[in-house]
């Protein structure tokens, strides 16, 4: 049976950032917040234990260049200030991505329309995050494949998760030109910054033999990519029992990726991993979240081991409980009383590896 894990949510949390020194691997621990989460009880957990942030959706096309003449900069220049103000290090979840803003998911809007916007958007922010110390890593493009190894892209109306960016076209080989434009922005005017192809699903080989592909590709364009996404909405669209049956062979799948992408010089960032204990199970509650610690301790353990061959990280999408609507509710390290769930532990292990 095949496990597929992911797709995405969209209110980003927690993040580690395992790093070589030598051979003493360090664990940089941190949470993505939302903007609405900062002075409230969830900073304050935050604040507790991490020093990595993401600030959540707050750098997206879709908050801060909207739609043409319209800027928006105050949510992310906050989330600057709270990084600056307690030392923290930042990963931009900025991408050009499907969270675009209604105006872009118009089905009127042209190439040239769309080009225009993506191209303000991308040179507004890497020139804007490139002068930011605090900021050591952003997302460039994010789902940009299916599961089925097609390219994402639009669909009707303004409502439906979808990606209008490929609307742009295709360069002469297939490739989309949103992807390559907005890596040609980034490798210019953002040079202090690491540059990531963030991505969701589960371990398609298909999926993952596209974003490989297309990195190489991009890469022998002469544009910089310098880690992989991959983000870990752990059992959205995978049936529990496959996702039991299959934890290892995951796993595996997931160590033979970090080592492809140590081997071509890049870092290996597991993005947005949360785990869904869909509604059908809520009344299991105490045994999915054994499972939950379970697959943690695994993932962590590999980080761990691969840290010490090269650069990986590690980010929770989420604090808390987060719902998601005619699904169930996404699990992270805190309870709906913010008091911490098996999988709390699972994350001390990591500060304590960071720490020997």
């Amino acid at each position: 049976m095949k496990l597929s894990f992911i797709y995405p949510l969209f209110f980003l949390f927690c993040t580690f950032a395992i790093a070589q020194d030598g051979n003493t691997p360090k664990l940089l621990v941190g949470a993505t917040l939302n903007y609405e989460e900062l002075n409230t009880i969830k900073e304050k957990l935050f604040l507790k234990d991490f020093k990595y942030l993401t600030p959540a959706n707050a750098a997206k096309q879709s908050a801060i260049h909207p739609e043409p003449g319209k800027w928006n900069w105050k949510k992310i220049n906050d989330f600057i200030d709270f990084a600056n103000k307690n030392n923290i290090i930042v990963r931009m979840h900025s991408p050009v991505s499907p969270q675009a803003s209604k105006w872009a998911k118009n089905d009127n809007r042209t190439a040239e329309e769309l080009t225009k916007n993506m191209e303000e958007y991308m040179l507004a922010v890497s020139k804007r995050f490139n002068t930011e110390k605090c900021i050591k890593y952003m997302d460039v493009v994010n789902e940009t494949i299916l599961a089925n190894g097609n390219w994402f892209g639009p669909k009707k109306g303004v409502d439906q998760w979808e990606n209008p960016w490929v609307k742009m076209g295709f360069d002469e080989n297939g490739y989309p030109l949103y992807i390559l434009k907005a890596f040609a922005l980034a490798t210019t005017y953002a040079p202090n910054v690491k540059l990531v192809y963030n991505q969701n699903a589960g371990m398609e080989d298909i999926l993952w033999d596209k974003v490989k592909e297309t990195i190489l590709y991009v890469r022998s364009k002469g544009y910089r990519v310098d880690g992989i996404g991959w983000q870990g909405h752990i059992q959205l669209g995978a049936k529990r029992q496959d996702f039991i049956d299959n934890m290892d062979v995951t796993i595996q799948k997931m160590s033979d990726l970090i080592d492809w992408a140590h081997a071509h010089d890049l870092a290996f960032h597991v993005t947005e991993l949360d785990y869904l204990i869909k509604d059908e199970y809520k009344n299991e509650l105490k045994t999915e979240r054994e499972h939950q610690k379970k697959l943690y301790d695994k993932i962590v353990d590999l980080l761990i081991e691969k840290s010490k061959q090269g650069e990986v990280t590690l980010n929770l999408w989420d604090l808390g409980v987060r719902h998601k609507k005619d699904s169930g509710n996404f699990q992270s390290i805190y309870n709906k009383k913010f008091k911490p769930t098996p999988a709390y532990f699972s994350i001390q292990k990591a500060l304590k590896a960071s720490n020997p």
